[in-house]
């Protein structure tokens, strides 16, 4: 008999139509798992009371996650999530649990179980992967299972809504890494962006994922540069990542990159936002527990 647990945090697979729309209702993902779970899978299910929006998913919802998964002993572990910030917490599980000898199933749905649409299709996947797919972290989701570390929601609509941007390998031996209370953001240049715009946004941050442009260019402006450098000093962690969907930054290959690299902003290569936004939180959450 395999074990696996199963945490139900909410979205729309698990919804059903109310009066005002579209709603989470209790039972729904219990029943279908009950239903769908293959001879010799034994289901422990954890529901997240209350069940939640995935646009409220945060650090306190990842830290629950990660401390029911470190302490499970069973043969894989499922997450039933809603697929708007999905990205986000497959960078977050990815990285925060790397190592771990457990393969970790997200799962969600553009339309809600019972309806005729993709939710029974992908939790069947999910309760396959959750036996066989090898350690780490994956999305189960359009007949693919998709490494979860560099997630990219890039249909709204569609049931083919992701694709995984690779990224790389974190070898860490495995510890339980939470994510501490800090204070960051994914913040994106555009033209003509004011550099006081930016450092009013910066002051109120820890750290901040910072999206620019092509292979890792800026604005030409000794503000914008002086802006970063500031933060910097006073310890805010900046990281650039490209606003590209895949390809990174090249640091040295343009000249209108320089300002980046001597305000001392990080290089994220290749990574999405959303993995260099959990890099940047754990590396502040380990120097926390140091301190």
């Amino acid at each position: 008999m395999k074990d696996i647990l199963v945490l139900h945090t909410g979205g729309t697979i698990g919804m059903a139509h109310g009066p005002d729309g579209l709603a989470p209702r209790a039972g729904v993902v219990e029943e279908a798992l009950q239903d769908l779970a293959p001879v010799g899978v034994s289901l422990s299910i954890h529901t997240f009371d209350p069940l939640i929006d995935s646009a409220e998913m945060g650090p306190a919802q990842w830290n629950r996650m990660i401390d029911l998964i470190s302490a499970f002993q069973g043969a894989g572990v499922i997450v039933t999530h809603g697929t708007d910030t999905m990205s986000y917490t497959g960078a977050a599980l990815s990285q925060a649990l790397a190592g771990s000898a457990l393969p970790v199933i997200l799962c969600g749905a553009m339309h809600p179980l019972g309806s005729g649409g993709d939710a029974e299709a992908n939790l069947s996947l999910a309760l396959d992967a959750a036996c066989k797919a090898l350690p780490g972290v994956w999305l189960a989701f359009a007949g693919r299972l998709l490494s979860a570390a560099g997630l990219v929601k890039h249909d709204a609509q569609g049931v083919d809504a992701f694709r995984s941007v690779p990224q790389s390998n974190c070898s860490e031996r495995f510890h339980v890494r939470r994510f501490a209370p800090w204070r960051l953001a994914i913040l994106t240049l555009s033209p003509g962006l004011p550099p006081a715009a930016l450092a009013a946004a910066l002051a109120e941050l820890d750290g901040a994922v910072l999206r620019v442009f092509g292979a890792g260019t800026v604005m030409s402006s000794s503000m914008l540069e002086e802006v970063l450098a500031t933060a910097v000093v006073r310890g805010c962690r900046i990281r650039a990542v490209s606003q590209c969907e895949t390809g990174g930054l090249t640091p040295g290959a343009y000249a209108a990159g320089a300002p980046l690299w001597r305000a001392g902003v990080e290089n994220g290569g290749a990574e999405t936002p959303e993995a260099a936004l959990a890099r940047i939180w754990l590396a502040l959450s380990s120097t926390e527990d140091r301190g």
